[in-house]
């Protein structure tokens, strides 16, 4: 049996339409031969663009990426709704476009804080089964709305029947309920055409691989620091720095307050920790000692 490789990092993943992101996950796994990896924030078969995929030790951070804004490029047909939201569904109604004449105002109601009700097609769970699988059985339960922030709703494109706009939003918002909200609001409903995740976080699709690319050998991992980028970094001495990797605490003062990445000798990241409000640093997520 081939040994699987320690390799700790980010790869940014072009993922292909018509794969889920499990198997496009599955697939890298296998070409770099990785003993760990993980995917941050789930692409549909309809979407594609940029999945970072967390190897390693880096797994451990990938929170920081779930967490992060997502930007998608998105095309949409209007006059026409489906069971699942975009083009993949059963047709459930036609009605006629109206004339709209200022499609860009009524996109910026959508701007800001909202609350969404997740679709029946999404990879939530009820009592421990997936939404989607529970909607191919033609079961429907009720889903409680959460709060998402819409910070851009841009109109690039429009014709009788179809836009096409860029959305950047919170983690946790399903672009198809958005549309299929904005043809609520138009008054013909609406469906998703086409879905490309272009940023995630402070990567973007320009520097993502294909997996074509990823078997020919043609990648760069970046390293695994670049997950906790935006983090207050804090550098500690040599026995503190051997406490928290052990899981102790170590008291401060220090003058950040929340999560904090804790970096050692030659500036090597140690981990994550919380800094309490009295100075205390907490070890919260910590690399193997052989990373």
């Amino acid at each position: 049996m081939k040994k699987a490789n320690k390799i700790h990092g980010v790869l940014l993943l072009n993922k292909a339409t018509g794969l889920s992101s499990n198997r496009a996950l599955q697939q890298v796994k296998h070409a770099l031969g990785a003993q760990k990896a993980g995917h941050t924030g789930s692409l549909d078969p309809l979407a594609g663009g940029v999945l970072p995929i967390c190897l390693g030790e880096a797994t451990k951070f990938s929170r920081f990426l779930l967490d992060a804004d997502k930007t998608y490029l998105v095309t949409a047909q209007l006059g026409i709704t489906t069971t699942t939201g975009d083009a993949e569904g059963d047709i459930l109604s036609y009605m006629q476009v109206p004339v709209i004449h200022n499609m860009q105002a009524m996109m910026d109601e959508f701007l800001g804080a909202n609350m969404q009700v997740p679709s029946m097609y999404s990879a939530l769970k009820h009592n421990g089964q997936p939404l989607y699988k529970l909607a191919r059985q033609n079961i429907e339960v009720e889903r409680d709305p959460r709060e998402i922030f819409i910070r851009e709703f841009l109109l690039l494109k429009q014709s009788k029947d179809f836009i096409t706009c860029l959305v950047t939003c919170s983690k946790g918002t399903y672009i198809r309920t958005l549309i299929e909200d904005l043809g609520i609001a138009i008054g013909c409903g609406a469906h998703v055409v086409s879905l490309l995740r272009t940023v995630a976080g402070r990567f973007s699709l320009s520097d993502s691989y294909t997996y074509e690319r990823i078997k020919l050998g043609d990648y760069k991992i970046l390293p695994l620091d670049c997950l906790l980028a935006d983090l207050p970094k804090i550098s500690l001495s040599e026995i503190d720095a051997r406490y928290v990797t052990t899981g102790r605490s170590i008291p401060g003062p220090v003058t950040e307050r929340g999560m904090v990445c804790l970096v050692g000798g030659n500036n090597n990241i140690l981990g994550i920790g919380e800094a309490l409000n009295d100075g205390t640093i907490v070890p919260k997520r910590m690399l193997a000692s052989e990373q």
